[in-house]
């Protein structure tokens, strides 16, 4: 056998996997309406394209310290300062080549043989697939109908074993936000059981309804239990730089920082300066993204809804909606990979399974296209409802 154990538990992306599939359709002319990417449709602002133009201009190509330069450490910890009320030092930053390998880095350094790690159901994909490399047991967590967990579900799973709780909000597939009361009882209990919390908030300033709070800013004991993972891909349509970072305790920092000296090394010495403008520099453009956005969710949520075989709740973040599409399961139909591969064949719309995050009720929908591309993409979705049952 070529392949080693370990990789052949790994699944493929699906995610990617429907993303393949509609690009090549479209290589064979076909017109297709793609709703898979998990990134803005926006450019990247001008400003921070001329900060990386200067970078390159002034030779700054080589190689960095490998967890960031001092600029865009700084840079960091004023965010975090200003934007969340945490305050953090050099010591505890670690700039990656994306929050992706952040959270690989940290989970390596963290997990040992059998330690359980707590993931809310539905998750994004890669985390149980991060876990299982490392070696850890993924424990999953029914979230309620806000797509949330709540104490009792939290302490109902807890063993000896238990090493980390995944958290992410807002979240990507659905969309939720925890407010602050209830992170503060998820806090108490990971506090009480000293359970470290791994919370992804990548999605942080695009929050339509609500205000994003960091559980690592409720109280110093869960601060010191909490590694807060941030990017620039999001929020500022920089998803192909590949920039994004991490903060907690130094001795996990390090201990991730040796992991990245032997596989990357450092972050693109150009994208780093970039992102320094990003993090720095003006906001306006954010501000018109997530306006777009709010506009999109709204069209797309009510359209869905019209539909009295699909169940949709708005989000509140993110740009994502997770409809329950299981009312259309059939014998022809069983599944939501099924149902998205049927979608995609007859009208040509991709959108990804639930099942890729653990819930095969649901479909990921993104609305990072065009309104009038979400329009022609929800006719073509009725037209496919209306081929599988005559009816709307």
């Amino acid at each position: 056998m070529l392949v080693s154990e370990r990789l052949q538990k790994i699944a493929p992306s699906l995610t990617i996997e429907m993303s393949t599939k509609a690009r090549e359709l479209q290589r064979q002319g076909i017109q297709v309406l793609s709703f898979t990417a998990g990134e803005p449709d926006f450019d990247t602002p001008q400003h921070i394209k001329e900060a990386a133009i200067a970078a390159i201009n002034q030779g700054f190509t080589k190689y960095t310290d490998t967890s960031g330069i001092p600029e865009l450490k700084h840079a960091i910890i004023e965010k975090f300062k200003k934007d969340n009320n945490l305050t953090y030092t050099t010591e505890n930053i670690l700039v990656a080549n994306g929050v992706k390998q952040c959270l690989y880095n940290i989970l390596q350094a963290i997990i040992n043989p059998g330690d359980e790690i707590l993931i809310p159901v539905p998750y994004w994909v890669s985390f149980s697939e991060m876990v299982k490399l490392a070696e850890g047991k993924c424990v999953f967590l029914a979230c309620n109908d806000n797509f949330k967990i709540d104490k009792q579900t939290l302490q109902k799973h807890l063993t000896k074993k238990t090493k980390a709780l995944i958290l992410n909000s807002p979240s990507n597939p659905t969309g939720a936000v925890y407010d602050e009361s209830e992170l503060a009882d998820i806090a108490q209990i990971c506090v009480e059981n000293n359970i470290i919390v791994i919370s992804d908030e990548i999605y942080e300033k695009l929050i339509y309804e609500g205000k994003h709070y960091s559980i690592a800013s409720l109280n110093d004991k869960i601060k010191q239990l909490t590694i807060v993972f941030n990017g620039v891909s999001k929020t500022y349509a920089m998803t192909g730089w590949r920039i994004g970072y991490c903060a907690g305790d130094t001795e996990i920092i390090k201990a991730a920082s040796r992991l990245q000296d032997h596989t990357t090394g450092n972050a693109n010495s150009i994208a780093q300066k970039a992102a320094i403008a990003a993090l720095t520099g003006p906001q306006e453009s954010v501000k018109t993204m997530v306006g777009e956005f709010k506009k999109r969710r709204d069209y797309m949520v009510d359209r869905l809804n019209s539909i009295k075989q699909i169940k949709v709740r708005k989000p509140d973040g993110a740009f994502y909606v997770f409809p329950d599409v299981s009312k259309l399961y059939s014998s022809e139909i069983p599944d939501s990979v099924s149902f998205c591969n049927k979608l995609l064949d007859e009208v040509h719309v991709a959108v990804v399974p639930g099942s890729a995050f653990g819930d095969d009720r649901c479909i990921r929908i993104s609305y990072t296209v065009s309104l009038e591309t979400i329009k022609m993409g929800l006719d073509r979705i009725e037209k496919f409802i209306f081929l599988l049952h005559g009816e709307n």
